[in-house]
């Protein structure tokens, strides 16, 4: 599959999307914020409240205006998501990205929402309810955070002036130790909130990122957000393989010249990289 073969006059208008998500986030997150009903999965994640309700009235209300496209979230079970994963053209939604931050009052969480065609994620809105920060993007179009164009400018010239966002607890045990021990960055920040660091990455506020297993409802808005500002990321083995709900490594940088030098130091560590994208 190729970019052309996506039709994108067909695509629902992502300022829509945009209004839709802000307004659920306002009902549904802020108004449970500092005091929400928190529960265990069976996984031993953390489930609230605010993420049960965004999910629903996410549904109920793309439901209204586009009933041809299913809603796959991270709320369902593993033969729900593995059923819509096999359509063509589906919504991703992480009604809550960050629910740890959110249930302990931590200000960095997000709604995050895509829509994939074909394989392949061709919208994709990340909000930030605490700093009121929409970002947004189309396939091919670009990017934009509360409607004003997103375009990373080129990066430090080396490693050593970069700030990396780095999950450390999903790495191997030795390139964890490495990195904290003989870093080739000269700071290291992990939020919490896959999406919105995709995003911050996007904005600027960052340089680089690493982090050892992402799924696809963490990465398939705030990625292509980071893509169309001009970000540089590894790639699924092919131009041809769909995205699905394989667990997949990510890292990532704000430039080519950052990138390959991120690429190469990780590869010289152990780290299990493909092409970048």
């Amino acid at each position: 599959m190729t970019r052309q073969s996506v039709n994108t006059a067909t695509w629902p208008d992502s300022r829509q999307l945009q209004h839709i998500l802000i307004d659920i986030a306002e009902a549904e997150v802020l108004s449970r914020y500092r005091h929400p009903d928190v529960t265990r999965k069976s996984d031993g994640t953390l489930v609230t409240d605010a993420d049960l309700a965004v999910q629903s009235r996410l549904i109920e209300q793309l439901a209204a205006s586009w009933p041809e496209i299913p809603l796959m979230g991270e709320e369902m079970t593993a033969e729900q998501q593995q059923a819509l994963a096999a359509h063509d053209c589906y919504w991703c939604v992480d009604p809550l990205d960050g629910t740890t931050n959110y249930s302990a009052g931590l200000p960095y969480f997000a709604l995050s929402l895509a829509l994939v065609v074909e394989g392949r994620a061709v919208l994709g809105i990340v909000y930030d309810p605490v700093r009121h920060e929409c970002f947004r993007a189309e396939l091919g179009r670009g990017a934009w955070l509360n409607d004003e164009p997103l375009r990373l400018h080129r990066g430090p010239g080396t490693l050593k002036e970069c700030i990396a966002i780095v999950d450390l607890k999903r790495l191997t045990p030795e390139l964890a130790v490495r990195l904290s021990n003989r870093p080739p960055y000269r700071s290291q920040r992990c939020f919490g909130a896959i999406a919105l660091e995709w995003c911050w990455l996007a904005a600027g506020r960052a340089h680089l990122n690493l982090h050892g297993g992402q799924k696809l409802w963490d990465y398939a808005a705030g990625r292509l957000i980071f893509s169309e500002a001009g970000g540089v990321f590894n790639q699924e083995a092919t131009e041809q393989e769909r995205l699905g709900l394989a667990v997949r490594p990510a890292l990532g940088a704000v430039d080519e010249h950052l990138f390959r030098l991120w690429q190469s130091w990780l590869q010289q560590a152990g780290f299990p990289l493909a092409e970048a994208g």
